[in-house]
């Protein structure tokens, strides 16, 4: 794991996050957000990013609780195999969307 002083993303990340604000983004409150948007949208540099900073058991972990509807099926598919991910949760698109509100606006 990388240390945590640095807060903002490198700059190849912010192709991934075309719909908001990239310098208001901190890796440690957004941190959901940036892996669903890392494991659907990001390519191997930005994997290896994902793991090196926050591990794969943390990683593991955020993704386990993220429910499965925030997921493109082939990119769960492939993080599930990588990361050995058997449980998964199951939470309405709706409902999730609704609680998405601290993603900082553009």
């Amino acid at each position: 794991m990388v240390s945590a002083e640095k807060k903002t993303l490198p700059q190849f990340f912010k192709p991934l996050f075309w719909y908001c604000d990239f310098s208001k983004l901190n890796i440690q409150e957004n941190e959901e957000e940036i892996i669903i948007q890392v494991i659907n949208y990001g390519d191997w540099r930005h994997w290896q990013w994902l793991f090196k900073y926050y591990g794969r058991e943390k990683s593991k972990e955020i993704i386990e609780n993220i429910p499965i509807s925030a997921f493109r099926e082939r990119a769960l598919k492939l993080v599930s195999l990588l990361l050995k991910i058997n449980k998964l949760k199951y939470v309405s698109r709706s409902h999730r969307i609704k609680e998405a509100k601290s993603i900082p606006e553009t």
